[in-house]
């Protein structure tokens, strides 16, 4: 898989990342029974991810774990409700507590999901794809300004992953998510391994997949593991299921964005099957590896090319 991912041209006015506090850094989902271990350890290099819609309470236990990791680390805060992509209007009285969420713990990354998960009052339990369509693409900028203009910062834009496409579909995702941040100026968070669960599910390249992609507007890189099924007609099908160890297909993919990119902050998702602390660790220590590898490679370069 050594190839080479073509770079999108930058944009004209390119989005402005308040996270210069998690460059080049690898961090992890932050989880309750990692707490002790985590703060036992002392300060390291990192930072930790959390959903935002766990401390959308006024306080209590939820909000005293996170004020401890703040203390020492930096956040990013991870929607997974909001429904982006849904039919109907935002939920004024969600956004208003993710956006007390924001200012209250300043977090360094600020994301979510392009997809749907609500109908009328009822939220579903999963982020549902949505048809391509340039109705689809004015409903989601509409909801993508009203969320940055609630929290006054760029919103970095989750890529899904996916298991049915619609016909109606009249451009390819990678075209749809390009017009989104071109419209709204917002940010992009690349799942790789969702882009490796939709592309075996669909049968389409990743690599090709990931150089029409919107490169320069990243901010962010999730990786995470999957599971295998088969489908109703005994075909393969990938479940982006966050239990286990990132797939070695993914760090493939992963290096080579990393290479052609530079070191965007990376967070490991693990969402089930919660492994202990060291496990997960580990994890992260491999992607700051690769990011480590980066800047010591462009840090020779730029000595060798002064000398």
């Amino acid at each position: 898989m050594n190839a080479v991912i073509k770079p999108a041209p930058a944009a004209s006015e390119p989005p402005r990342f308040p996270s210069l506090r998690v460059r080049g850094l690898a961090g992890t989902s932050s989880k309750p029974e990692h707490l002790d271990a985590i703060l036992d350890g002392g300060r390291q290099r990192g930072f930790f991810e959390v959903h935002a819609e766990n401390y959308m309470g006024a306080g209590g236990p939820p909000h005293r774990t996170l004020e401890a990791v703040r203390r020492d680390y930096p956040l990013s805060l991870h929607g997974v409700c909001m429904s982006i992509g849904g039919p109907q209007p935002l939920d004024q009285a969600h956004l208003a507590r993710f956006c007390n969420l924001v200012e209250r713990y300043e977090p360094a990354l600020v994301s979510e999901h392009l997809a749907w998960s609500t109908h009328d009052t009822t939220y579903f339990n999963d982020l549902l794809p949505l048809p391509y369509t340039e109705a689809t693409l004015a409903r989601v900028c509409d909801h993508v300004d009203q969320v940055q203009d609630a929290i006054w910062r760029p919103l970095l834009l989750e890529n899904p992953s996916t298991y049915l496409a619609f016909e109606e579909s009249t451009m390819s995702e990678t075209e749809f998510i390009r017009r989104v941040a071109e419209r709204t100026g917002c940010g992009l968070l690349l799942d790789i391994n969702n882009v490796f669960v939709s592309a075996s599910n669909h049968g389409f390249s990743a690599l090709e997949y990931l150089s029409d992609f919107p490169l320069s507007r990243v901010g962010e890189i999730h990786l995470a593991g999957h599971a295998s099924q088969e489908d109703d007609e005994g075909d393969l099908l990938l479940i982006d299921s966050h239990d286990g160890p990132v797939a070695d297909a993914v760090w493939k993919l992963y290096r080579i964005v990393i290479a052609q990119c530079g070191p965007i902050p990376t967070l490991i998702e693990w969402d089930s099957q919660i492994p202990d602390w060291p496990v997960l660790k580990a994890e992260a220590a491999a992607a700051q590896e690769i990011l480590d590898h980066h800047h010591q490679r462009v840090s020779r370069d730029i000595r060798h090319a002064a000398a």
